[in-house]
């Protein structure tokens, strides 16, 4: 029987990332993959969707200028396709060339389905129909998620699909209704009103979609999907939803008790995900599930002490930045010296909408709900040269700060174009709980998009370009403390 370091179980993002952290350590290590290399990571999920939406959003440049483009689905879907081939290639070789010359005996990947057998003994049956036993002094479960199903719905991943039945449609349906306004609903009713080829619906349970974010970001990405000529039904509960003739009929009922009868060509659900781990025997080895029906892990161990988990099989933030960390910290509890535990309170997300949000630490509303006494300071995009050259002047950045002389970043958003370009800075701010002098000193780059950050610090120090006064309705700020909240109009 084969002995090795660590086994990873599942070739995703986190699973991927933990391997290569093990060879660092100059450990053996084997790297067992169901399916495909790369996971949701590469198929039907972060790379498939973010490549559509890049793509949907210069589609959507072009028809301000020429109305009536429209490209073709089957353009669409290659464009897709040729981003996955390209990135799982990437990973194919790379893992190929390890296992046959550069670390030749060390590493070793195997294709299968991997249960457990007991706490270090594993078991895999490969594609031929053939098993193997091996033994692992330490076990990363990183089996990732898949789209969760409702029972009183028949997903056909035809008609009614979810995130990975998309690439089943063969064109752009007249109609569409998504189920579910999280990040991942709106990301694709922005996608596919994006193209203009499809009248989106978005059903939202509550008053706003992104009731988790504040609501002038909720505003503006709405008011880009309603010009989009998207329809978001608002404090609307689904009653029913089936496949009628070929199309999807669905009902809602509103908060006034009235209901509505839609048909729409297709139907996208999107409300949440599962882990991947009913064909472990993750009993076998006595692993211990969570509340949510996921892997219980405390900074990544599970309850049996040579199993850790990683990624989206814990539930915790399905992101593949936050996989890849947790992999390799726990790669680094396994055979390095003692390190902190993961801290989760200050993560950059980035939402793939129209406009891009970008966001680090805590949201206005979080923090006003916590009682936490801060200043705010937020910056119209139409102030920024960047944004102004490039024609796109919708959005704006947002930063809180602590009421005390450090001023400390507790939090950013923004809002706009390269959104996502502007957070790191003051993601490191936040990470390192700095004050935001530095920062705020230094010479950026002009014309560019983070100078709209700097212009907030400047704001918070009093000595903004933009004088209040003058810009009435281009920058807001205010302190929060005791409860209320008091505009600041010195700046």
């Amino acid at each position: 029987m084969e002995k090795y370091d660590l086994i990873v179980i599942g070739c995703g993002p986190a699973g991927f990332a933990g391997a290569m952290r093990a060879l660092d350590f100059r450990k053996k290590v084997l790297l067992i993959e169901k399916n495909k290399i790369g996971g949701a990571g590469v198929h039907d999920g972060v790379l498939s969707s973010k490549t559509m939406w890049e793509h949907s959003m210069k589609v959507n440049t072009i028809r301000e200028s020429v109305p009536n483009y429209n490209p073709a689905f089957a353009e669409v879907k290659q464009v897709v396709e040729d981003a996955m081939q390209e990135r799982k290639h990437q990973m194919e070789q790379h893992l190929h060339l390890l296992e046959t010359a550069i670390e030749k005996g060390i590493f070793h990947f195997e294709f299968g389905t991997a249960r457990f057998l007991d706490k270090n003994h594993i078991e895999i049956q490969k594609p031929d129909g053939t098993v193997t036993q091996v033994y692992g002094t330490y076990i990363l479960i990183a089996t990732g998620s898949r789209p969760r199903y409702i029972p009183e719905i028949s997903i056909d991943e035809e008609i009614i699909v979810t995130s990975n039945g998309i690439r089943n449609f063969k064109d752009f349906p007249e109609s569409m209704v998504v189920l579910g306004a999280g990040v991942i609903g709106c990301e694709f009713a922005t996608i596919f009103s994006n193209y203009g080829s499809t009248k989106v619906f978005l059903i939202d349970k509550a008053e706003r979609i992104l009731p988790f974010e504040d609501e002038d970001i909720a505003e503006t990405v709405t008011e880009n999907l309603l010009a989009n000529g998207a329809l978001v039904h608002h404090g609307a509960s689904l009653v029913r939803m089936e496949i009628k003739n070929g199309k999807v009929e669905y009902e809602l009922k509103f908060k006034n008790n009235s209901n509505e009868i839609y048909v729409v060509e297709k139907a996208l659900i999107s409300i949440g995900r599962i882990p991947n781990i009913e064909s472990l025997a993750l009993e076998n080895a006595g692993i211990k599930l969570n509340e949510k029906g996921a892997i219980w892990d405390d900074d990544t161990q599970t309850n049996v002490s040579n199993i850790f988990a990683a990624g989206d099989v814990s539930l915790d933030i399905a992101l593949v930045n936050v996989g890849e960390r947790e992999a390799r910290h726990a790669v680094v509890r396994m055979f390095g010296e003692a390190i902190k535990p993961i801290s989760y309170n200050n993560i950059s997300t980035i939402m793939f909408l129209n406009p891009e949000v970008a966001s680090v630490g805590l949201s206005e509303q979080e923090a006003i709900a916590k009682g936490i006494a801060f200043k705010m300071v937020k910056l119209d995009y139409s102030t920024n040269a960047r944004a102004i050259a490039m024609r796109k002047t919708k959005g704006f950045f947002k930063i809180i700060v602590t009421c005390d002389h450090g001023m400390r970043i507790l939090g950013m958003r923004a809002v706009g174009e390269h959104a996502s370009s502007a957070i790191q800075a003051v993601a490191y701010l936040v990470h390192t709980n700095q004050g935001i002098r530095e920062l705020a000193d230094m010479m950026h780059p002009h014309p560019s998009i983070i100078e709209g950050i700097q212009e907030c610090l400047r704001m918070l120090l009093g000595k903004s370009i933009y004088k209040a006064a003058v810009f009435k309705d281009k920058l807001k700020a205010y302190v929060f403390e005791d409860g209320k909240s008091t505009p600041i109009d010195h700046l």
